[in-house]
């Protein structure tokens, strides 16, 4: 475990000490998920990206081209978030909120030439980020740390870039979450959520249909995520924090040829066997996959991409 020291103005908790516990508790479930489930799913991917690629809808992806489909969700990201290239004004600093294997970190890294950190609750997952990083030679460029997004160890208004891809969805406190992301961004920082939502509920609706809520339900429990909130929800937190020009999309139409193309490679006579054998937590995962693929083909399910701004 790679460890750092900080100065300046560290995240201070208002937690009860239950709800400490809790969150402790609900963390070490999700490290211990991520600890289990990396190797094989990475195998299955084919590489060290674990979350959505972006597909054109009209244009049937490949297997063999899942690698440029996680590409294009990460450049998407950064041109929907308007983050500039010039060398005057591109990001010199940046974190990973819940980095995963590092594969965004690293991408980053090189597209920007900027110092890059990632944080992620899975010790495995940080280890194997700082292995790819030093494979690639990436050591001075990117760092890993394992941590907690709720309390990160930055001082204030650190990160030019504040980088944080399906993370939201583990976590048990968004608006701390949300908190610790405006806080460590810099002054006129960019800040770029993607998530897991439920449909916004329209008007006048105040629940999800029975039927619904029971599918989310089976995925949030398959999947260790807290309730899923809207779209709506998550901007409507932003704008407590004074966050400024924030935009969000519904991109599920470029996400879902994701899951198809997952359970395929999943299923495959090269993969299936290992996978059996592999363990619970992997086998339990097969099965997630497809609630996850029955929630965004029914639309209870939506992918959202958020991004905004610190004021500067």
């Amino acid at each position: 475990m790679t460890t750092t020291t900080t100065t300046g103005m560290m995240a201070s908790s208002s937690l009860t000490a239950t709800e400490t516990v809790e969150s402790k508790m609900f963390n070490q479930e999700i490290a211990e998920m991520y600890d289990q489930i990396t190797a094989t799913w990475e195998d299955i991917l084919g590489w060290e990206y674990l979350h959505h690629g972006f597909y054109d809808p009209k244009v049937p992806t490949p297997l063999s081209d899942q690698h440029s489909a996680h590409i294009r969700m990460i450049e998407e990201c950064l041109r929907f978030a308007g983050v500039p290239e010039d060398w005057k004004k591109k990001p010199k600093s940046i974190v990973d909120v819940g980095c995963g294997s590092g594969a965004d970190t690293m991408h980053l890294a090189r597209k920007y030439g900027a110092q890059c950190l990632g944080i992620n609750l899975s010790p495995v997952q940080v280890r194997r980020a700082q292995d790819l990083a030093a494979a690639r030679g990436l050591a001075d460029k990117v760092s890993f740390i394992v941590g907690d997004a709720l309390q990160q160890p930055f001082p204030d208004g650190k990160f030019d870039l504040v980088w944080a891809m399906e993370s939201v969805d583990h976590m048990p406190d968004r608006k701390k979450f949300v908190s610790e992301l405006a806080r460590v961004a810099a002054p006129g920082g960019t800040i770029i959520i993607t998530a897991w939502c439920h449909r916004d509920l329209s008007s006048p609706e105040d629940f999800l249909k029975p039927e619904e809520k029971k599918l989310l339900d089976k995925i949030r429990d398959s999947t260790h995520l807290p309730d899923l909130c809207s779209a709506a929800d998550h901007v409507k937190l932003l704008q407590s924090f004074s966050l400024q020009d924030i935009k969000v999309a519904d991109w599920s139409q470029y996400v879902t040829p994701f899951w198809p193309a997952v359970i395929r490679s999943a299923l495959s006579w090269k993969r299936i066997i290992p996978l059996l054998r592999s363990g619970w937590e992997n086998i339990k995962g097969l099965f997630n996959l497809q609630l996850a693929n029955e929630g965004f083909r029914k639309g209870v399910v939506k992918y959202t991409v958020i991004t905004c701004r610190k004021p500067a």
